[in-house]
């Protein structure tokens, strides 16, 4: 079902409406709704012979990009391809998933079993069942996935190739067997050298942070949104550390952090607490803090696996080591379902999901290492987020695919410099390089 049409320069966006099995082993059983903006330039909008390009965002739990222009490298898709921005399953416009939705359920096993619909299997599944709308005849589409977009990616050359023409993938060639601790031991060596890098750029904020954080001990701090402001609530900042600009935009946030008049000095401002609350979408977004460590379970659970991998890097403890406070990465914490407001309601349904053990199986290794889809994937090597090595060894298993290695650019390179990440990939494609 087509939605509005409307234009920007350039472009023409339509909006896209599907009702589709929330569970697709229940096909008359209950139906979300799933949405995706197709783009296309102006000029090009009834050219039945405009091949099909699929985008995934990153995440889990954030929708596609909301276009303002056709910059960066959307502009670069729609010189060849008709776009289409997918909201996946719960999020964006796609029966969005959050704490005001969750609470029509009146169990949190209700709510657990619900969320179990949305990893990649799921959204794959949905992809499919667009493309038999969309595509005449069966066509096949070619599709690119940044980071978490990425795994799907991998999931659908497992469980359904036919409907894929070629692959892009940046930042998110994933694991595909490796238990999901070994991963958290990777990525919290990946964000010590983060660190490391970050106090080296900006040494005064060593001390910075440990004054904010000795503010924290004395007395978690309220948030204007009603949360908590913990030291380890601080702490996962450091998210951004991997981006680009990651390090100047957390630099920035503590430069005005503690107030210098006389009347409250030493108080946290109101403006760096309303600009970490800014930085946080985990309660905006909460499919990415219930579902995180679930997209690395195959039949097994991961009881919390950032949280008990911690314990073996004691340099990330919140009073600091070596008198320097150190932030932590992507990793979700039980912690946040009591810091964070509006988690708060849903913490027994996160408990569920993080000890449940049957998710399935992602990945047939054997059918990906015969895959004949042409894929190309860029990978970063100071990737804090997809660790390197993992990706390097996954592109050698999945068939017919190539890599950029490069360690030019950090994990959101499509959004930094996406006209020249996607032309060069697509000419890797192409065999012009």
């Amino acid at each position: 079902m087509k939605t509005t049409s409307f234009k920007l320069p350039g472009i023409v966006l339509t909006g896209h409406e599907f009702q589709v099995p929330l569970d697709y082993a229940k096909p008359d059983g209950e139906t979300i709704t799933v949405f995706a903006r197709e783009v296309v330039a102006v000029g090009k909008t009834y050219n039945e012979h405009l091949p099909w390009l699929i985008f995934f965002q990153g995440g889990p739990g954030f929708p596609s990009p909301r276009p303002t222009s056709k910059h960066g490298w959307l502009n670069r898709a729609i010189q060849d391809y008709r776009v289409l921005l997918l909201d996946q399953r719960g999020t964006g416009l796609s029966s969005p998933i959050t704490f005001q939705t969750l609470a029509r359920f009146d169990s949190p096993k209700k709510q657990a079993d619900y969320l179990k619909h949305f990893r990649a299997d799921s959204i794959v599944k949905d992809a499919e069942f667009i493309r038999n709308e969309l595509l005449k005849d069966g066509q096949q589409w070619t599709a690119l996935g940044q980071s978490y977009g990425g795994f799907c990616l991998a999931h659908y050359l497992s469980a359904a190739p036919e409907g894929l023409k070629r692959v892009i993938i940046t930042g998110g060639l994933p694991p595909l067997t490796a238990h999901i601790d070994d991963i958290y031991r990777a990525t919290y060596q990946r964000v010590l050298s983060r660190n490391e890098l970050y106090y080296e750029c900006y040494p005064m904020d060593v001390q910075r942070v440990n004054d904010i954080v000795a503010v924290l001990r004395k007395k978690p701090v309220k948030l204007p949104d009603g949360g908590v402001l913990t030291p380890e609530r601080f702490q996962q900042l450091g998210i951004v550390f991997g981006m680009h600009e990651g390090f100047e935009f957390v630099h920035y946030l503590l430069e005005e952090a503690i107030l210098a008049a006389k009347s409250n000095r030493g108080e946290l401002s109101y403006t760096f607490l309303r600009g970490l609350e800014h930085a946080q979408a985990y309660e905006t977004n909460p499919i990415y803090t219930f579902l995180h460590e679930a997209i690395y379970c195959q039949n097994f659970a991961s009881d919390w696996s950032a949280d008990r991998v911690r314990t073996e890097f004691p340099q990330f403890a919140p009073e600091g080591s070596k008198g320097r406070v150190l932030f932590t990465g992507e990793m979700i914490s039980k912690s946040m379902f009591d810091d964070y407001e509006y988690l708060k309601p849903l913490k027994e349904a996160a408990e569920i999901l993080a000890t449940y053990k049957d998710w399935p199986t992602l990945y047939d290794v054997e059918k990906l290492q015969k895959n004949t889809v042409p894929t190309v994937a860029a990978v970063y090597y100071d990737d804090m987020y997809v660790e390197t090595s993992y990706s390097e060894e996954t592109a050698t298993l999945i068939g017919n695919t190539r890599t950029w290695v490069t360690n030019e650019y950090e994990h959101n390179a499509i959004r930094a410099d996406g006209d020249r990440i996607l032309d060069r990939l697509l000419k890797m494609l192409s065999g012009e390089l």
